[in-house]
């Protein structure tokens, strides 16, 4: 019996190579897709108080319902601390952290432009940038060299997407204070004063001067976050 063992060859290459793009695909993630994560065109109006978190999360629902996106959960990219045990609280309260918020991708912005694949690639290599950190309707938003510049998005989280401990506010009091306090804020368009990481990060840069909206001004925002799609 002949064999064609040129054919065979030929045959086991093409399969090699369509097994190696399928695993490709599986690791990359679809390139474009309906828009499932952007930043909020404007802020709650009241600083950093945005109601709490479930505050947030429907001023997230209610920007994506006006831009076609409303039958999705959207959820606030948002952490806030817990509160340690005491008191009439003798088991304390656990943290709540940004990551575990909003599901696990992939994310996608208003032009279908991938964001990120999961959550892992959203802390470590995402495609966030002036450009691609658009909001609900499409929009560039304002950075470092604009004017005025609103490059700071509240987060409350450390650059894996966690909660601090309840020492320091870091939250404006779990996004429920626009005088006293104080909340970390991203850079989304990976700019800052120094070529350093904290000045580039779009999660953990620094905190800001208040929770008024006046404060939030003089370092550089005007009150916006990140929303996620969370399914």
């Amino acid at each position: 019996m002949q064999t064609h063992g040129g054919d065979v060859l030929s045959l086991n290459r093409a399969l090699s190579l369509a097994a190696l793009a399928a695993l490709t695909a599986c690791a990359t993630g679809p390139s474009s897709g309906p828009m499932t994560f952007f930043v909020t065109s404007v802020g709650s109006g009241k600083g950093a108080d945005l109601g709490g978190l479930a505050g947030a999360d429907a001023h997230c629902q209610k920007l994506a319902g006006a831009a076609g996106a409303g039958s999705r959960t959207w959820r606030a990219y948002l952490s806030t601390p817990g509160q340690f045990p005491g008191g009439g609280n003798p088991t304390g309260v656990p943290s709540v952290h940004a990551r575990d918020r909003i599901g696990k991708g992939p994310w996608h912005n208003a032009k279908g432009e991938l964001i990120a694949r999961d959550l892992a690639h959203l802390h470590n290599g995402n495609h966030l940038s002036k450009a691609t950190a658009l909001d609900e309707r499409g929009n560039v938003v304002k950075g470092r060299g604009d004017n005025p510049n609103e490059h700071d998005m509240l987060t409350g989280s450390r650059a894996d997407g966690t909660a601090f401990a309840p020492q320091t506010d870091t939250t404006c009091k779990a996004w429920t204070s626009s005088t006293d306090g104080s909340a970390i804020v991203g850079h989304h368009d990976r700019i800052g004063p120094l070529p350093e990481n904290w000045a580039t990060s779009w999660n953990f840069s620094h905190q800001t001067a208040g929770c008024s909206t006046e404060a939030l001004i003089r370092t550089g925002g005007v009150g916006r976050f990140y929303c996620f799609a969370a399914d």
